[in-house]
């Protein structure tokens, strides 16, 4: 099966009703891994709140990261991969 870095088997993966995530690709996938699929009802971005919430830490703490070292836009995507580390 697929497994964390903790070596812990993913059983369940939760998304939004992106078409991102509902394809054949990803069917066929989840399913030779035995992984649960569960999608959020659309329109209740209540349910997206602990997500949500992660991504505005996230670019807060990039935005930060950026300013303070005087670097441009173009290293964003490294300093949000740093932000994911810390």
């Amino acid at each position: 099966g697929l497994e964390n870095q903790l070596s812990l088997r993913v059983k369940v993966i939760r998304s939004d009703n992106g078409t991102e995530f509902k394809n054949n690709d990803l069917n066929q996938f989840f399913g030779m891994k035995e992984i649960k699929r569960e999608f959020s009802v659309p329109r209740t971005p209540q349910q997206n709140g602990i997500a949500k919430r992660k991504n505005r830490t996230l670019i807060e703490a990039t935005r930060t990261m950026l300013a303070y070292s005087l670097l441009p836009i173009p290293f964003w995507a490294e300093a949000v991969n740093t932000a994911c580390y810390v």
